[in-house]
């Protein structure tokens, strides 16, 4: 295969539920792009419909990536994901196409885009047993509130239930003396790519009304039952993926009783906080160029906007399908 001097990669971000599924197959069927799915959830198999994710149907012919690779017992890391990327952004070149990044995890779509270098810090097992110890005394909020003490740049973009990424950020200020969000602060952004970076945002509380919104319909489509499913297959509440938005407090209600509207209650509260971490994360992101998105009724300006904002940033390099 043919190495490429600084290859196009094309990458769209934007909180969960401002619309990127839908406008990134449209921009996908123009510019011939092949989609690799920047989720850490969506590499779960059998984690569909708590992840919102992609429909065959809904893909409409366009490939994708990294989607239902791993059993919900697996390991899924950052620097896993950016591993795939660089095998897969090459091989997608190598196809005539271009390589499309979706998704709304900012650190691990930030780390591809300016390959990151983490600092190998190695691990402390003792460590890690002894703060799993302190969650399961004094719950993760208490942890979470160890990390704000010491690091609160990086406990404020992790929720309280992502008990491993916590313990892991208090693990690298235990083994290195220097804190996550230091290492982060001091990597150099300069990107192996060609890069064009669009992300989507939208007035608050209209999204805050289309992630309830949204979260309503999970449940109508059975999330409630997928979860159960998950439970019988002896997928636990301490993985990394039950722990994930949708299945933490599906599970509070299967296994601990909590009633259901007050787990449906908890969901939307913690996705609404998850979504505005998220465009904090992404308004800190250079090079973005940022499309308001507003209302679905204004669907074919929002895809002008962006094929306006490709064609600026590789103007003579790739042939627009005006067909789409």
């Amino acid at each position: 295969m043919t190495k490429i001097e600084n290859p196009k990669l094309l990458v769209l971000v934007g909180p969960t539920a401002v619309g990127k599924t839908k406008l990134s197959i449209e921009m996908a069927k123009a510019f011939s792009c092949e989609i690799i799915s920047g989720d850490s959830m969506q590499v779960y198999r059998g984690m569909d419909i708590g992840t919102a994710k992609i429909t065959p149907e809904e893909m409409d012919g366009v490939p994708h990536h990294l989607i239902d690779v791993l059993d919900p017992n697996e390991p899924f890391s950052v620097a896993q994901f950016q591993e795939w990327c660089r095998q897969l952004i090459p091989e997608i070149h190598s196809r005539g196409h271009l390589p499309f990044i979706v998704g709304g995890t900012g650190l691990y779509i930030e780390s591809v885009c300016y390959e990151f270098q983490f600092t190998e810090s190695g691990a402390d097992e003792e460590f890690r047993a002894q703060q799993q110890a302190f969650v399961d005394t004094n719950g993760p909020e208490a942890l979470h509130a160890k990390l704000a003490e010491i690091d609160p740049k990086s406990a404020a973009k992790l929720h309280p239930n992502d008990v491993r990424r916590v313990v892991r950020a208090l693990e690298i200020f235990h083994l290195t003396g220097r804190t996550l969000s230091s290492q982060l602060e001091q990597q150099i952004k300069q990107s192996p790519y060609d890069l064009c970076l669009i992300g989507l945002t939208m007035d608050r509380q209209m999204l805050y009304n289309r992630i309830e919104q949204r979260i309503d319909e999970m449940l109508q489509l059975g999330l409630v039952e997928e979860v159960e499913g998950l439970i019988r297959q002896g997928y636990t509440r301490d993985l990394i993926s039950m722990q994930g938005l949708g299945y933490k407090e599906i599970v509070e209600h299967l296994v601990d009783g909590v009633p259901l509207a007050d787990a449906v209650e908890k969901l939307k509260r913690d996705t609404r906080r998850f979504a505005k971490r998220q465009l904090s994360w992404f308004r800190h992101m250079k090079d973005i160029s940022w499309i308001d998105v507003g209302g679905e009724e204004n669907f074919s300006g929002i895809l002008e906007a962006a094929h306006a904002i490709i064609a600026g940033k590789f103007p003579t390099d790739l042939e627009y399908n005006s067909k789409h």
